[in-house]
């Protein structure tokens, strides 16, 4: 293959990676028009039409869809040997993107990320927030973090930290005013804080004990996709609220929040950082992985 041709394709790639010809020239580092140049001649050499091309959008074509897929894993194992060969003999180098919920990036990333950037420097980690379960292959991510219960099948995973459980909250105010619950079925004459997820939909408020399993979907004075927002309200006295244990140890400490059903709260498994099965780990990434996994 030519030197032309390889970067024909790798452009080619990075288009069909990004969605947008812009995206692909600031990954490339090359102007719009010289990626869409380089498509063109492509498409020329080729005799094929790759990507529908709108002023608003662009998509592969059913013939660009399959040269991606048949190319794309040939050039990550290139990719792959040529960053393994330079590790030897240098410090490990590259950028890991990572999506991940922002609780996810409150119980572990705030507290291992640091070191991992202190032992690796040339390192780059690029992390997006975001609570909605997106498509991280898709989105241009290199991995995600989500819990466990949630992971798809075709995804590769690692625990990322111990088991984890829902534990409901109330403040000492509320409860003086209050009657204390002593079931979950007690909840539905409390005011509920209720997370809302992507969409729109209330989060339940599921509930077990042995075989024993209660669901409820109560609606109370407020709803929030902002967990620390529903917790503050809590403290404050609005009404009973349900988080994840681990978020909120220093106003338990404190007596801010005191907790409550604890025996209807049984752990589910915890987070996991993901990423497609089948794929050549980037050096970066597998370090990354490992160092998470071992620290969590």
């Amino acid at each position: 293959m030519r030197g032309v041709e390889y970067a024909e394709l790798e452009a080619f790639l990075a288009v069909a990676r990004e969605g947008s010809f812009r995206r692909a020239a600031v990954v490339l580092t090359v102007s719009p028009s010289a990626i869409s140049h380089t498509i063109r001649a492509l498409e020329d050499r080729l005799r094929v039409r790759l990507f529908h091309r709108t002023t608003r959008s662009v998509s592969l074509t059913q013939e660009g869809a399959v040269l991606r897929d048949r190319i794309a894993p040939a050039f990550e194992s290139i990719a792959y040997s040529v960053a393994q060969t330079a590790s030897q003999a240098r410090m490990p180098t590259g950028t890991v993107r990572l999506t991940t919920p922002r609780v996810a990036s409150q119980m572990v990333l705030a507290h291992h990320l640091p070191s991992f950037l202190r032992r690796y420097p040339e390192i780059r980690v690029e992390v997006d927030v975001n609570d909605n379960l997106i498509d991280a292959v898709a989105e241009g991510f290199d991995a995600g973090i989500r819990l466990g219960e949630a992971l798809r099948s075709d995804m590769e995973s690692l625990p990322i930290s111990p088991p984890l459980r829902g534990i409901v909250v109330a403040s000492p105010d509320y409860l003086s005013s209050h009657a204390k619950p002593d079931t979950p079925a007690d909840l539905r004459r409390h005011r509920l804080l209720n997370f809302r997820l992507s969409g729109g939909r209330l989060l339940p408020w599921e509930f077990q004990r042995g075989d024993e399993t209660i669901v409820l979907s109560e609606v109370g004075p407020l709803a929030s996709s902002d967990a620390d927002l529903l917790i503050e309200a809590a403290v404050e006295g609005c009404g009973i609220a349900i988080v994840t244990e681990g978020t909120i140890e220093h106003h338990l400490q404190s007596g801010q929040l005191v907790p409550l059903l604890e025996e209807w709260s049984e752990p589910y498994p915890g987070w996991h950082i993901y990423y497609p099965k089948g794929r050549l780990l980037p050096p970066a990434l597998k370090l990354l992985c490992s160092h998470l996994s071992v620290t969590s």
